[in-house]
């Protein structure tokens, strides 16, 4: 089963009975798909309005206000404030960009917390739920995708 439209695999292949008539098939790792996405898309929602609390200077009181802080910092919050609440969005729709946005702000933010540890700093123990967010979201897109075969 390939993908012939946006987002065909969540929401379900179409299949002709002998009578004539269509049916929607549902499946079980679609639906295991679609509840990961919606898990996702709540938790990068909450990410999102995080990184605005920073901006707005709502969250953490001994910090310095957001316009003091390092240009580079601004820049890292600015970009994670916007990418996550748009992902989040991509992500709640099932829709292809928003996997593709989702792989991208986690990707990226895993890069930036390897390569700049004190601007974005990372415990080892969320390093490795990114990841196997990211290989759940792999293996998960690629069981609905081959279920019907």
């Amino acid at each position: 089963m390939g993908l012939s439209g946006d987002g065909d695999v969540l929401r379900g292949a179409r299949s002709e009975h002998a009578s004539g008539g269509v049916e929607t098939v549902s499946t079980r790792w679609r639906s295991v798909l679609v509840w990961m996405l919606r898990i996702l898309s709540v938790l990068w929602m909450a990410k999102g309005l995080l990184a605005w609390a920073v901006i707005f200077g709502l969250v953490g009181e001994e910090q310095p206000p957001f316009e003091a802080r390092l240009l580079s910092f601004q820049a890292i919050t600015v970009y994670f404030a916007v990418m996550d609440l748009v992902a989040a969005v991509g992500l709640w729709l099932t829709s292809t960009w928003g996997g593709v946005l989702w792989l991208l702000a986690a990707i990226s933010q895993l890069l930036l917390a390897f390569f700049f540890p004190r601007l974005l700093p990372m415990t080892p123990w969320l390093a490795g739920g990114y990841v196997a967010a990211i290989l759940a979201y792999f293996l998960a897109t690629w069981a609905a995708e081959n279920e019907g075969s």
